[in-house]
């Protein structure tokens, strides 16, 4: 296969992208006090140098690092030659969990199982304890826990925060906290060495896998299939929740699939193990909420046959973060309706470049009647939709001020909330008509 001469076209949108995120204020969604939980992820983004670029001999320290070389700015990392070379590629991080955490919205909303080949993806990261000083802090510490990557070195940079997210359960009745997802950038070509917890595997993913053509490659859309009765019925009740499964069906949720030539990582190499040990001890024991790692090397789990699939929060982060590598000039249809899903309802298709993720948060039901239903109550979410069109068309960026997505979020689910009513309501009277026909044939005869 001939190597690619030319410039990757994704590096102008991703720098464009970075900028565009240290200079945007994001949206800050502050918790309640009936609900005062909160969680930050870290969304990581580095650059792969052309297994063929040299680089210039330059000194270093014992480390293996360039001695007395300054970290660059954003702005120069974007013209450093390696990261312009051709052949470039930039690639952002998610981690394939064995086991998610039940009680996160991500395991509970999971596509893995004992009776599926599929696995979802996500972003590092977890919930704030009481010693964080913050956000930032959060996404850090959890990443060197979860995979012993410190972002804290002089290696990477933060760039600056996605807008926050709400977690809700219960068809967006119940809040469960707020997340809040921080972009870092990977300043070096080499990535420093990871100690996975168990169960934990490393798949650095193409910035073109995700994006529309002609600057991507994709993205592929799938689905991911959820019961409708883990989210209506009481998890105990288990006569109630296959009533449910019968009369609503399935929740499909869009999803993009994950390439499985992706680079992984599910451990640390032996020549890596001395650096990890050396970081570990210089990081646990400091700071006001030490960053343990109880997690020892470990030998690799093969997942060969697996689809991986990105959907859910991760999904919306994601698409938060392409939306900002849109060129200039794209506001309707274009890069906005080519980062949807291709079965996404028709309001969404109409919105500007700013609101893609939307679509991420919205599933279809396996049922016709179902959507039909939601489609006629969703008179108040397509009104939000259209009024954050309006605002991103008048305005030329987003209102900060409102948070339209989970002004979406309430509607919508207000919207399903009512049709799963009337629906239950129909199928109800059409099986009581039902025995009422066949007990009338049976004892009239």
């Amino acid at each position: 296969m001939a190597l690619n001469k030319e410039p990757n076209p994704v590096m102008p949108l991703l720098s464009r992208a970075l900028h565009r995120i240290r200079s945007t204020p994001p949206r800050i969604i502050a918790s309640p006090a009936t609900q005062p939980r909160r969680a930050a992820v870290a969304i990581i983004i580095r650059v792969t140098p052309p297994p063929s670029y040299i680089f210039p001999t330059q000194p270093s320290t014992e480390g293996g690092t360039p001695a007395n070389v300054p970290a660059p700015s954003l702005t120069e990392f974007f013209q450093l030659d390696w990261v312009n070379a051709p052949g470039a590629r930039p690639e952002i991080l998610f981690l394939r969990r064995d086991k998610p955490d039940p009680t996160a919205d991500s395991g509970r909303m999971s596509g893995s199982g004992p009776n599926t080949r599929e696995a979802h993806v996500a972003f590092p990261g977890g919930k704030t304890d009481e010693g964080d000083e913050g956000g930032l802090y959060t996404a850090m510490r959890q990443t060197w826990e979860e995979i012993g990557l410190d972002l804290a070195e002089s290696f990477y940079t933060p760039i600056g925060q996605l807008d926050d997210r709400e977690i809700t359960t219960s068809l967006g009745k119940r809040l469960l906290m707020i997340l809040s997802p921080f972009v870092f950038l990977q300043l070096s070509p080499q990535t420093t060495p990871v100690d996975p917890s168990p169960g934990t595997t490393l798949h650095w993913v193409p910035l073109g896998a995700l994006l529309p053509r002609p600057v991507g490659d994709g993205p592929r859309w799938s689905t991911v299939s959820v019961d409708a009765s883990s989210r209506l019925a009481p998890r105990h009740s288990p006569i109630l929740r296959l009533l449910v499964r019968l009369l609503v069906g399935s929740m499909k949720f869009p999803a993009i699939l994950i390439p499985t030539s992706t680079t992984t990582s599910s451990y640390a190499d032996v020549a890596d193990e001395k650096a990890i040990d050396a970081k570990r001890a210089q990081l646990e024991g400091n700071g006001p909420a030490p960053m343990k790692r109880q997690h020892s090397f470990r030998s690799r789990h093969g997942h060969e046959n697996e689809t991986l699939k990105l959907w859910g929060l991760s999904l919306g982060m994601t698409l938060d973060l392409l939306a900002h590598m849109a060129p200039p000039g794209t506001r309707r249809g274009g890069a906005g309706s080519l980062l949807l899903p291709p079965d996404a309802d028709a309001e969404l298709l109409r919105v500007p470049v700013m609101a893609p993720s939307l679509a991420s948060v919205f599933p279809r039901f396996g049922y016709p009647d179902v959507n039909f239903w939601i489609w006629v109550f969703g008179k108040r979410y397509r009104a939000v939709i259209r009024g954050w069109e309006a605002s991103v068309l008048s305005g030329g960026t987003n209102d900060r001020r409102i948070n339209w997505t989970g002004s979406a979020l309430t509607t919508f689910y207000a919207a399903v909330r009512k049709a799963l009513v009337v629906v239950i309501i129909v199928r109800a009277i059409w099986v009581l008509l039902g025995l009422f026909l066949g007990g009338w044939l049976l004892f009239m005869r």
